[in-house]
């Protein structure tokens, strides 16, 4: 045997490992970027990567998420909150999967970062009663938000009439409670009564009755102060009324008589 073919006997093991590392690490991402609890792999199709963190009871979001995760499953969790930017990073986010947890509302910025990709997003089977007038407003996405308890109120609408183009989503959202009580428990698209304007007059009856309580105090004071008064001046009255009255001098009487 050569060297030649002694050393190309001992290098192509080495090769094919290399080359085997090289491949694993272009199909599997590194552990350390995949969250705890979680699998991820490389999606070939959609050149990023698949999140799967279902049934491993989280109770937050992971925070160190993949930058190319292009689908992000967290269904089947405990997870309570969507904090304001928690996927701003995720460019290439195109499903995120929320269903099954336990979210009770969203802010403004829950989805922001990710509206221009996002395709799917899944909140159904959670706790939602509120969610911000502007939460789903500039999402493109296929919306499902079935099975929530709704509080069909002013912010709900605004936020309803901002998914004109998920109108099957708003169809099945269900008013759990309501500003107006006869709406409980029907279609929240059923509810024809404008609920902000609802809101603004309830609060302007509720400044009026305040304004009308402070007048009536006002009133009463002032009533009771002059009252007051007016006995304190009639009790002063009365003392002066009850002294004796002065008795002459001998000199006065004199200088009347002289007069006369």
């Amino acid at each position: 045997m050569t060297l030649l073919d002694l050393w190309l006997s001992r290098s192509l093991p080495m090769c094919l490992l290399l080359q085997s590392l090289v491949l694993m690490a272009l199909c599997f991402p590194s552990a350390s970027m995949c969250p705890k609890g979680c699998i991820c792999q490389r999606d070939p199709h959609l050149h990023g990567i698949n999140v799967t963190c279902s049934q491993s009871r989280l109770k937050e979001i992971p925070p160190s998420l993949p930058v190319d995760t292009v689908l992000l499953r967290l269904d089947h969790n405990q997870i309570g909150a969507v904090p304001d930017q928690t996927f701003h990073g995720l460019r290439l986010l195109r499903e995120l999967n929320l269903s099954y947890n336990a979210v009770e509302t969203l802010g403004e910025a829950a989805f922001s970062g990710i509206e221009a990709t996002l395709q799917v997003l899944d909140l159904s089977h959670n706790r939602i009663t509120s969610v911000h007038k502007d939460a789903f407003a500039r999402l493109k996405a296929r919306v499902i938000v079935d099975d929530n308890p709704w509080h069909c109120d002013c912010a709900l609408q605004q936020a309803i009439s901002g998914m004109a183009h998920n109108h099957d989503a708003a169809a099945r959202v269900l008013c759990r409670s309501s500003e107006v009580h006869d709406q409980e428990g029907r279609p929240f698209l059923a509810v024809d009564t404008d609920l902000c304007n609802l809101a603004k007059r309830t609060t302007d009856y509720a400044m009026l009755v305040t304004m009308f309580g402070w007048f009536a105090m006002v009133i009463s004071y002032v009533v009771y102060y002059v009252r007051q008064n007016q006995e304190d001046a009639r009790r002063h009255l009365e003392y002066l009324k009850s002294l004796p009255s002065k008795p002459k001098k001998p000199d006065e009487a004199d200088d009347i008589s002289t007069v006369v």
